[in-house]
């Protein structure tokens, strides 16, 4: 029977004083990445800790009361309590700001669509929400004052089911708020934050709620108000829909109403950090910030914000960019016309290419590369990919040159850690080993560790491993209603002693999981030798609209099917970052087969060497740079995309096959006398010591924040001392470059005498350069030499500054340059004129000149 006007009521644990640090730890994701405190929890009741999907909040509410009275009189769990406590509470001190450049309210403001935290808070969808997630772990660790920026998604990502033929089916269920870590987000008033955002049919309003993250604080905003429309509502219920409305007014929300929400909170966003395009309208509502705390018109806070602003982009193809055609957008940016004092066509020009038509689609990367003075890729291979991808921004710069640089992903190493890993760690290179893991004197003791001790380790996670995935096939099998002899055979599922590989992510076509199968006898003759058996577990997520992907994970689960090899090989449904932890830190092997160099970073591979888990991989991401042959395998060469696409599937899907073989499988099985087997063990420790060394999220943040963070706040004090005087003389001085710079000519450069030059000559080059109205202190001269890679075609180069020799009069200079020649080999060489100043100077599109003959 239904009934109307019903009111609600919560009823919350009653928690025992000697036990009501709990209720405290259970409202801070800290208690996810320390292995103490999670332990805390599971011993209270372990069953029902499994039960409550290891969600604090509602965990405390399924645990009987005896049984808190109980533990409230239990010694031992109380001295556990303390030592979680004492340690909580040393974890979230702020540590003071004396050697950062940030005042007590200013930030480095952390856009991101997604953050993954912890599978019990659904607002995440994959690798780009766990970096985010893993960026903000670290951040707290290193006490920096970030403040994350989200969106507070309702049903959050799917959930995902698969029918009795290996269908992907998708489940949207609601987030019930009350058993999340949430809360309202609250202003020095005690008021409760509420921002508007103009939408393109009209205003948005949106909550702000927040969730603790050790010392740091994650803003979500909420679209799901009574005061919306019912279509408004629904705006952030979601992560990525199809619909181009509903996503563009999260896109808004995200970053104009995530401006405001730190503004209305009394923080100051003195460095942007947009994570992906996502947040790009971040920028706009900066610009009008900044021109009316400041006082300072767009030309002078254009020369504030992109030097302030970082964008950090993980998508290698560029078709992956959000667009939002000109009608659809152009209502919801009005407001910033007169904020800006500028048009809705100029600020559209922002997110279109140079020389696009005015009609040409807004893109979210244009905008937010045209905002941001630092823009970079996720590991080497990216940024080298999308420094080549976007050129054209910049046509006169040799690819190399072009301003996107990269930092190589990394990730929280004590959140993905198996308990097993974490005690030897303690024991061995000391408890506060994760502070510094990139200290040598410290990851160089994994050599300490006994072999047997970390073998039997690893042994423990790989049974873990297989117990969870038998309890999760036994799931999917009554969910399916599978004959009950189908049930029964759950038990004898993978072999305990059988080299485990994993293969888990997102099933996007270009990660190709059908490389595996592309020969499906050879395949069955690795699985099942009689002395030397593999088995594989699979996982992982189609997006809704990807048949292709769907297709492929069909066919994996009709494979998986086959009675030869059902025992040895199995597809996990529903992925998530409990089933991610299970398998990085269980699996002997994990499997990756992008096409190159579609694989922006790939962090799962980092997550699982950190617990000694060996790659096998393409070389691609993270792999590319971190590969040699005591870590792990590659599979092909250092190949990109073939011209023949299914070409080059056969060839690694061959290479797949030789090193499963040739050398993954008899290393494994390379035991004397049934002992462990020693080279695996060895490449175990290298591939620990590599990830502490090289791919650790404090390593990734601490970059972030030496290179741009730290660098980016210090430039703002800078610019905005004394009324702003330095950023108006930038945006005078830009004004002037862009108007007098049809002036610049400079003709071809002469060497002193001919060669043929030997390695250690120093040559000594001049130019004749033309700079009409502007100065030589203006400018930078350079001559520019490399490598010939063709004719016209330069493959390394350098370049080194020129100086006046003589003035020629009217506004011509003689410049004289110096060519050192390094190396033996064939050399092309020319000159150019730059603008002189910092990388937001010189880097201004089209403001390069070449030596030419006319």
């Amino acid at each position: 029977m239904s009934m109307k006007h019903l009111q609600t009521y919560r009823v919350i644990p009653n928690i025992p004083e000697p036990l009501a640090f709990l209720e405290i730890l259970s409202r801070n994701l800290w208690w996810s990445w320390k292995a103490t405190a999670v332990e805390l929890f599971r011993r209270m009741d372990p069953r029902l800790w499994r039960a409550s999907g290891r969600n604090p909040l509602l965990f405390l509410t399924l645990v009987p009361q005896q049984r808190m009275e109980e533990l409230a009189a239990d010694d031992s769990f109380l001295a556990h309590l303390d030592r979680v406590r004492k340690r909580f509470e040393s974890g979230i001190r702020i540590a003071p700001r004396e050697a950062q450049p940030f005042a007590d309210n200013e930030v480095v403001a952390y856009f991101s669509m997604e953050f993954g935290l912890h599978e019990s808070i659904p607002i995440f969808a994959g690798g780009l929400g766990i970096l985010a997630g893993d960026h903000m772990k670290a951040s707290s660790d290193l006490s920096l004052p970030l403040v994350g920026v989200g969106l507070m998604y309702r049903r959050g990502y799917f959930r995902q089911v698969l029918d009795a033929d290996g269908m992907q089916q998708e489940e949207y269920p609601a987030t019930d708020l009350y058993v999340l870590p949430v809360e309202k987000a609250r202003d020095d008033d005690g008021n409760e934050t509420v921002v508007s955002v103009a939408g393109p049919e009209g205003d948005i309003l949106a909550r702000v709620w927040q969730i603790r993250v050790g010392r740091l604080r994650l803003l979500l905003l909420d679209t799901s108000l009574l005061e919306n429309p019912p279509e408004v509502r629904q705006i952030t219920s979601n992560l990525y829909v199809a619909d181009p409305k509903t996503r563009l007014c999260q896109e808004l929300v995200l970053g104009v109403g995530g401006m405001r929400a730190l503004t209305a909170l009394g923080l100051y966003p003195k460095v942007c950090h947009m994570n992906e395009g996502h947040s790009a309208f971040s920028g706009l509502e900066r610009l009008a910030l900044t021109m009316d705390t400041r006082e300072m018109d767009l030309a002078t806070a254009m020369e504030v914000v992109p030097r302030t602003t970082i964008f950090t982009t993980h998508t290698p193809v560029a078709a992956g960019h959000d667009e939002f055609h000109v009608p659809l957008v152009t209502p919801a940016l009005k407001g910033f016309e007169e904020r800006l004092g500028v048009s809705v066509q100029e600020i559209l020009s922002w997110g279109q290419p140079r020389g696009a038509s005015a009609d040409s689609p807004l893109c979210m990367f244009y905008l937010g590369l045209r905002m941001s003075q630092y823009c970079n890729g996720v590991s080497r291979l990216h940024g080298q990919v999308a420094r080549k991808m976007w050129a054209h921004e910049w046509p006169d710069k040799p690819v190399d040159e072009v301003p996107i640089t990269h930092i190589t992903n990394g990730v929280h190493l004590a959140s993905w850690l198996s308990p097993e890993i974490s005690l030897l760690f303690a024991r061995y290179l000391g408890p506060l080993w994760h502070r510094d893991p990139q200290n040598e004197n410290q990851y160089r003791r994994i050599d300490e560790i006994y072999d047997e001790e970390l073998w039997h380790a690893h042994e423990m996670a790989r049974a873990r491993l297989l117990r969870v995935c038998r309890d999760h096939v036994a799931g999917q099998y009554r969910r399916r209603n599978a004959p009950r002899p189908v049930q029964e055979e759950v038990q004898g599922l993978l072999d305990p002693d059988a080299l485990t590989i994993g293969f888990a992510r997102r099933f996007a076509t270009y990660k190709r999981a059908y490389l595996l199968f592309m020969d499906p006898e050879r395949l069955e003759a690795i699985i099942n030798s009689e002395k030397r058996p593999v088995q594989f577990i699979f996982a992982g997520k189609a997006h809704p609209r990807d048949n292709e992907g769907k297709d492929i994970i069909k066919q994996i689960v009709a494979f998986a099917q086959r009675p030869s090899v059902r025992h040895r090989m199995i597809f996990l449904e529903d992925y998530d970052m409990h089933l991610a932890r299970v398998l990085v830190q269980g699996a002997d092997v994990w499997l990756n087969t992008p096409r190159r160099p579609h694989e922006a970073c790939g962090t799962s591979g980092m997550k699982a060497a950190i617990n000694g888990v060996l790659n096998v991989s393409i070389l691609d991401g993270w792999w590319a740079e971190g590969y040699d042959e005591t870590v792990g395998w590659a599979i092909g060469e250092r190949e990109d995309s073939h011209s023949d696409p299914a070409f080059q599937d056969v060839l690694e899907s061959q290479a797949l096959y030789n090193v499963l073989e040739n050398d993954v499988v008899p290393t494994y099985y390379d035991r004397k006398n049934g002992n462990a087997p020693l080279r695996w063990i060895r490449m175990m420790k290298n591939a620990m010591k590599l990830t502490m060394e090289k791919f650790s999220g404090m390593r990734m943040v601490r970059e972030y924040r030496d290179r741009f963070y730290f660098p980016a706040a210090a430039c703002f004090d800078e610019l905005i001392a004394d009324g702003g005087v330095q950023a108006r003389g930038l945006a005078e001085q830009r004004q002037r470059l862009l108007s007098l710079w049809n002036q610049v000519w400079i003709a071809l450069p002469r060497a002193e005498r001919e060669g043929p030059f030997r390695v250690g000559d120093s040559v000594v080059v001049t130019a004749e350069v033309h700079l009409g109205a502007l100065t030589p202190d203006e400018v930078r001269v350079e001559v520019y030499s490399g490598k010939l890679e063709a004719m016209d075609q330069v493959a390394s180069s350098w370049a080194a500054e020129m100086v006046v020799d003589k003035p020629l009069g009217d506004g011509r200079y003689s410049y004289r340059g110096t060519l050192t020649c390094q190396a033996s080999g064939r050399y092309g060489f020319s000159a150019r004129v730059l603008p002189r100043g910092d990388d937001w100077q010189k880097n201004i599109p089209g403001l390069m000149t070449w030596a030419s003959t006319s």
